[in-house]
């Protein structure tokens, strides 16, 4: 075998990556239970078998569309006061930026594949970051929680649902609002 022939990508993996680049658009436009096999399979230019040959069936491709990385900052050199802001702010350029997150929270509200892919996704990795910044470690998975419902909630109501004051508030506003229940339910001792 030639060097060249080894640096090719294999079509399998160009197949792969049609298959999840439009399992993502039809799941980010359509939700989870309109999104169908053969929709995606067409929008890929493919056969659906090939799906089906990759993924399994529908909760597979979903699965393997939705792997996230939140990209979470590195909190340590950070003043604590500050853990709230920044932790805020960078929700907020996720949701404003990433589709697939967005088709994620609505999935997440209306199927059980959804919902557990959510939970994972922030479970895994905001919850290192509670253990790194609250006072007691082992109420990280907790306090994990009670931001995930702040930053969850207000995902829904800006970027899914579009309740109006939502929607119109200036970002810094919702910062300023969110900011210091984030950094409590981080920092602060329970209560």
């Amino acid at each position: 075998m030639t060097t060249k022939a080894r640096e090719a990508p294999r079509r399998s993996d160009a197949t792969k990556a049609a298959i999840l680049e439009a399992a993502r658009e039809r799941f980010a436009a359509d939700g989870y239970e309109r999104a169908t096999i053969r929709a995606i399979a067409r929008d890929a230019n493919i056969d659906p078998s090939m799906v089906m040959r990759y993924y399994g069936n529908k909760e597979g491709l979903f699965a393997a569309a939705s792997v996230i990385d939140l990209r979470v900052p590195e909190l340590g050199a950070l003043p604590g006061k500050h853990i709230g802001a920044v932790l805020v702010a960078h929700f907020l350029d996720r949701w404003e930026q990433d589709d697939v997150l967005t088709a994620l929270l609505r999935v997440g509200v209306t199927n059980d594949a959804g919902a557990e892919r959510m939970r994972a996704v922030f479970a895994e990795q905001l919850g290192p970051i509670a253990a790194g910044v609250c006072p007691v470690p082992a109420e990280a998975p907790r306090r994990a929680a009670l931001v995930a419902s702040q930053i969850l909630g207000m995902a829904l109501a800006r970027y899914v649902l579009r309740v109006a004051p939502a929607v119109s508030m200036p970002r810094d506003e919702v910062i300023a609002w969110l900011a210091p229940t984030v950094q409590r339910y981080l920092t602060a001792d329970q209560p």
